[in-house]
């Protein structure tokens, strides 16, 4: 990432002193390495973010991302507790195939047919 694109980025009222600014380009650069693939741009730009941000008042930035990990996790569960419960409810009845619904939530077919009890 060169510098200009770096101050586009972040706008005019960024906060940053230029020590700052040369850590961030740093940090992008690294971050550029981290996540090479055009399908992690959500990483990278929450990477980038989150040094910004970590520049600026890191306390707040730990506590919040701990807080966004915990949710992410408790959602995380209650969804596979939803597709479990569904998995039980519709493949029992014929509605839908272990495959097929597998498949249709994302997960493979083995993970359906623990749901199911069937090791």
């Amino acid at each position: 990432m060169q510098m200009h694109e770096l101050e586009a980025w972040l706008g005019d009222d960024h906060g940053l002193t230029g020590e700052q600014l040369a850590e961030l380009l740093a940090q992008a650069d690294e971050i550029q390495e981290r996540y090479p693939d055009p399908d992690n741009q959500p990483e990278r730009d929450a990477a980038l973010s989150t040094a910004y941000r970590i520049l600026l008042v890191q306390d707040e930035v730990i506590g919040e991302l701990a807080q966004q990990r915990a949710d992410a996790r408790a959602a995380e569960l209650q969804a596979l507790a939803g597709l479990r419960q569904a998995a039980l409810m519709l493949i029992s009845t014929g509605s839908r195939t272990e495959a097929g619904f597998a498949k249709q939530v994302g997960v493979d077919r083995m993970t359906v047919r623990n749901w199911l009890g069937k090791r």
